[in-house]
């Protein structure tokens, strides 16, 4: 079986996640019957974040994530498109609350759909990590973690939580095709 390993290292933005999406279909190209995506990132965007996770899900072939060291914010949600999900022993995963950042004056009718757009994106953000983590032995607060109470997960809370399949050093083995999407 081709396995192909992509590592993102970097933000989610328009950028990488344009570059996201070519590596994957460059690789996908190559013969790839499988896609490893090795992440580290402290997150980003949400608009891009749920178009990663879409994408990845509607591959035709396997995705397995893989926790590099960090997983944060967005990032979160870009791991959950896994279908088989691992992380290192030595690696962490963070929930905290939105936010966004404005530029000039804002009026009410602007300002009434940035809350609007952040209660949808918390549900939508909610609703993944539900689907995806469940049946775990611990179910996460995600509402809580975004809105007030940051939660920070080692290797071993993710997996009770239904975050990872297993803690994997997720070894590369020599020959093995390998990609790059950084910032």
């Amino acid at each position: 079986m081709a396995r192909h390993i992509i590592h993102f290292t970097g933000p989610i933005n328009a950028s990488t996640c344009g570059n996201l999406i070519s590596t994957c279909s460059r690789a996908l190209d190559k013969g790839a019957e499988t896609l490893q995506l090795n992440i580290a990132t402290m997150g980003g965007e949400c608009s891009y974040g749920f178009t990663l996770y879409n994408f990845l899900r509607a591959l035709p072939t396997a995705v397995h994530t893989h926790n590099l060291g960090t997983v944060e914010s967005m990032g979160n949600i870009l791991f959950l498109a896994g279908e088989r999900r691992t992380a290192c022993r030595y690696s962490k995963f963070l929930f905290h609350p939105f936010h966004w950042t404005l530029h000039g004056s804002v009026d009410h009718a602007r300002m009434a759909e940035y809350a609007m757009s952040l209660d949808y994106d918390l549900r939508l953000y909610a609703q993944i990590v539900a689907e995806r983590t469940e049946g775990a032995a611990e179910v996460l607060d995600v509402p809580s973690y975004l809105m007030a109470y940051p939660r920070i997960l080692g290797p071993k809370e993710a997996f009770e939580n239904g975050m990872i399949h297993a803690i994997d050093e997720m070894r590369i083995e020599a020959g093995t095709s390998q990609w790059s999407v950084h910032a």
